[in-house]
């Protein structure tokens, strides 16, 4: 599907909102201790961010998967984002997989509050490369 200029533009915006939105959402929620679900929001609000950059830059994907390959293929093997992006990325993923999907696999405090931070800060540095 082709998207116009004007699409574009408007679902990049919804989608970093969608991230930025996500982020708050977590910060609402920390004291909650809802570990598993903070795991689930920290993915989503990277995924979000990292939709906006791909559709900026008029790139179509239709999995999680591809679009952690496209981020890498695109933006940390050229060197855009470092490898600890790419790598932050993929861990993020398999850590919402996991809390999500297998069984007697939970987040823990300890784990949200690693990845967190460098979350938050990977969500800002992406959506600053949507020109």
């Amino acid at each position: 599907m082709s998207l116009s200029e004007e699409e574009r533009k408007a679902i990049v915006a919804y989608r970093i909102e969608k991230a930025r939105t996500v982020i708050a959402e977590i910060k609402r929620i920390m004291p909650m201790e809802v570990w598993g679900t903070i795991a689930n929001r920290m993915y989503y609000a990277l995924y979000y961010a990292a939709i906006a950059l791909l559709i900026n830059d008029s790139h179509t994907v239709g999995t999680h998967k591809g679009v952690i390959s496209l981020i890498n293929q695109c933006y940390v093997k050229t060197g855009v984002l470092s490898k600890e992006d790419g790598h932050l990325f993929g861990k993020v993923f398999a850590f919402r997989q996991g809390s999500d999907y297998d069984d007697f696999i939970d987040a823990t405090e300890d784990d949200v509050r690693r990845f967190f931070p460098q979350v938050e800060t990977l969500v800002e540095k992406i959506i600053s490369l949507i020109k």
